[in-house]
């Protein structure tokens, strides 16, 4: 590997598993332990990972996201299943937003799977757009606005602007970072103004996001989680979170190896 497909690498795996030592990734990448740690400096200095004894972990302060692609392939089997139950929540004729991001992608391909007919899906995500586009039983609606590369969806206040002519029943939302004290953030100024805009419209607001973004926070802070009614996790989220969310009347639903639990 060259240096930037190390780094690369690097910040892949830890994203993954939150926490990795010097040891496995000299093993995995076939690198001495020097060249690693040059790696993870510079990973530090560019605010994604921050070194620890004898390793690195991921850096709470998420200053910066994985592209979509790269996005897509952590935790797929998790985000499929979050797709699945965020399905069941919505009944047919009704209005949905689907934000951007790649849990959203397993939730709108379970509702184009799904039973429920006459739905009205808005969505600022073209990969999503795109999945959606020939499925005679959804009526559909790009936000358009600055797009964003990067994660394949628009920003900014153009989308923010026409999501709030819209009404919405249910509104399922990602998050790359969230926790119970600072509630949704994000690290994209323009990705907060669109979230901003969908919980102000929408009757039901639910966040699929799975463990691995519990913990992080971003530069630009969205809403306390005291504004969701739900929560899609799995059962990797820390007992104290449950008890939290659970303390502040928001319904909390979980998927773990096939399994779905709902707690009121």
């Amino acid at each position: 590997m060259i240096p930037e497909q190390r780094r690369d690498f690097i910040y892949r795996y830890v994203h993954e598993k939150n926490v990795a030592s010097f040891n496995e990734l000299a093993e995995l990448m076939n690198v001495s332990h020097m060249t690693v740690r040059r790696d993870i400096q510079m990973l530090e200095e560019e605010g994604k990972v921050v070194a620890i004894n004898g390793g690195v972990k991921l850096n709470n302060l998420l200053k910066i996201e994985l592209p979509w692609r790269e996005k897509a392939e952590l935790h797929a089997g998790v985000k499929r299943r979050m797709g699945e139950l965020a399905a069941m929540l919505i009944e047919p004729g009704q209005t949905l937003y689907l934000d951007a991001g790649t849990s959203l992608f397993e939730v709108a391909k379970a509702v184009a799977a799904s039973n429920c007919f006459n739905l009205t899906v808005v969505t600022n995500d073209f990969s999503i757009s795109h999945y959606l586009m020939d499925m005679p039983h959804i009526t559909l609606y790009h936000t358009g606005g600055l797009v964003d590369q990067r994660n394949r969806s628009c920003l900014g206040k153009s989308a923010a602007s026409f999501l709030r002519t819209i009404n919405i029943d249910v509104a399922f939302l990602s998050s790359s970072s969230w926790d119970v004290e600072r509630g949704m953030s994000t690290p994209s100024e323009g990705k907060a103004s669109v979230k901003e805009a969908v919980l102000t419209v929408s009757r039901r607001r639910v966040l699929v996001s799975d463990s691995s973004k519990f913990g992080k926070y971003g530069m630009f802070h969205i809403c306390g989680l005291e504004q969701l009614t739900d929560v899609i996790s799995d059962t990797e989220l820390p007992p104290e979170a449950c008890r939290a969310i659970a303390e502040k009347g928001i319904k909390l639903h979980q998927v773990g190896s096939g399994k779905e639990q709902a707690h009121a």
